[in-house]
């Protein structure tokens, strides 16, 4: 039996729900496709699929085996359509979401190059922080800032940023300046609503993982209130470098504790699939992964004590 054909059948009956709908796509029979899993998962000697008569899920192992599986089968499709595309133009309609503060800093000033660059292609660019259904919204693509990716998306990596604690020289004047996590307790900090751990403030320094229930005078779900309610002297913030990083550049925010990192970001383009992706999508997937070659913010991670730098 081909591998690929067992993997193409495993990966059609998880996106679409069921072994009818992946005969239809594929252009099997059901049997057909039921036969491939059977196979499939005797070889490999694990279940990936839990089946009953009302639905089809995924088990552990087939979670971590059907990301894998839709990676081989885009390479694949990827060397097929790079060639077939080489000399089409792009062109239609492209919906894109993306991060509503990085979406006006960084994104913003790039639009009006794509457009040039391809005339036949209409953008519409959606910002906002909620993270989208791609699919069930209809975006061609997504641009998100997290420690990972949906596993049933493909994503590319443009970008990364950095995590910083920071307060204004006024507001440290005022209160005192911490130097460890647990004297956050102690001080005002303005929180991000959306951040992973919501509260719960985690860093790793030279004793090892630390954490600390901040005190939230403010909660906002965006980055930009965090941002000038520091600069007007009214808390600590834990903001991306992205964000704060000219601030920190110009004095008007001081990095606080440097010897206890907070977490460092990916920033990637996610789209619902490679199989036969639009060439309007890859064109604007390469375009911004050359425009973030050298991101416009400062992202240095300080090694902590008896560590080196990263390479």
């Amino acid at each position: 039996m081909d591998r690929f054909q067992e993997m193409a059948s495993f990966v059609s009956v998880v996106d679409e729900g069921s072994f009818i709908g992946a005969a239809n796509v594929i252009g099997l029979s059901k049997a057909a496709i039921s036969r491939h899993l059977i196979d499939l998962e005797h070889r490999l000697g694990v279940r990936l699929l839990h089946r009953t008569t009302r639905r089809i899920s995924l088990t552990a192992e087939g979670q971590s085996f059907y990301a894998r599986c839709r990676e081989l089968l885009a390479d694949v499709d990827d060397a097929e359509s790079e060639i077939t595309s080489q000399s089409g133009t792009p062109s239609g309609l492209l919906r894109v979401n993306a991060p509503l503060t990085f979406g006006i800093l960084h994104l913003a000033p790039l639009w009006g190059q794509f457009a040039d660059l391809y005339p036949r292609v209409s953008l519409d660019v959606t910002l906002g922080d909620r993270v989208v259904d791609l699919v069930e919204e209809g975006y061609d693509l997504a641009i998100r800032i997290s420690l990972m990716t949906n596993a049933l998306l493909v994503s590319r990596k443009l970008a990364s940023t950095r995590m910083v604690l920071c307060a204004s020289p006024e507001y440290l004047a005022k209160h005192g300046t911490p130097t460890h996590p647990t004297e956050l307790a102690a001080h005002r900090a303005v929180a991000y609503t959306y951040m992973t751990g919501g509260d719960e403030w985690g860093f790793t320094g030279p004793e090892g993982p630390v954490s600390v229930h901040i005190n939230a005078a403010i909660h906002t779900n965006n980055g930009d209130t965090c941002r000038l309610a520091a600069l007007e002297h009214h808390g600590i913030i834990l903001q991306p470098t992205f964000l704060v990083g000219k601030d920190l550049e110009r004095g008007t925010l001081v990095e606080l504790m440097p010897h206890y990192r907070s977490v460092e970001l990916d920033i990637n383009a996610v789209y619902p699939t490679r199989k036969f992706l639009p060439l309007k999508v890859r064109r604007l997937i390469d375009f911004l992964a050359e425009g973030f070659r050298n991101p416009p913010w400062p992202n240095a991670i300080r090694p902590l004590p008896g560590m080196s730098a990263p390479p």
